[in-house]
C-alpha cells in the first residue's frame, strides 16, 4: 500500500488535467491505485441499464478518480495550496504539516 499525501474529508485544488484549478473535498481515497476521487470535479456521463423492476434507467453523472499527483492539499491556515510534508513529535506520533506557513493539520 503506498503512502498518499491526502485523505479523505481533505480540501484539494487540482493543479493538472482538464479541471484545472478547481477545488473540492476529497470523497473516497485510493493509496493501492494512488488516485481520488475530490466531489465535482472530473465529472462523467455514466449509461446504466434498469437491473431490477423498478429501478430506473438512464444517463448518470459522477466523479471519476483522478491522480492524486494532480492535486494539492489547501491549506486552512494561509488558505493556499500547498504541499505537505510530515513532522514526528517528542511522542513518536506523526503529523502532517503545511509547507508554507507551517502549520500542522488536525487529522
Amino acid at each position: 500500500m503506498k503512502k498518499m499525501h491526502v485523505k479523505r474529508g481533505d480540501m484539494v485544488k487540482v493543479i493538472a488535467g482538464k479541471d484545472k484549478g478547481m477545488e473540492g473535498k476529497v470523497i473516497t481515497a485510493m493509496p493501492n491505485k494512488g488516485k481520488v476521487i475530490v466531489e465535482g470535479v472530473a465529472i462523467v456521463s455514466k449509461h446504466q441499464k434498469a437491473r431490477r423492476q423498478g429501478q430506473e434507467s438512464g444517463i448518470l453523472k459522477m466523479e471519476a478518480p483522478i491522480d492524486a499527483s494532480n492535486v494539492m492539499r489547501i491549506c486552512s491556515k494561509c488558505g493556499k495550496a500547498a504541499r505537505t510534508g510530515i513532522k514526528i513529535l517528542e511522542d513518536g506520533s506523526k503529523v502532517r504539516y503545511c509547507k508554507k506557513c507551517n502549520e500542522t493539520f488536525n487529522d
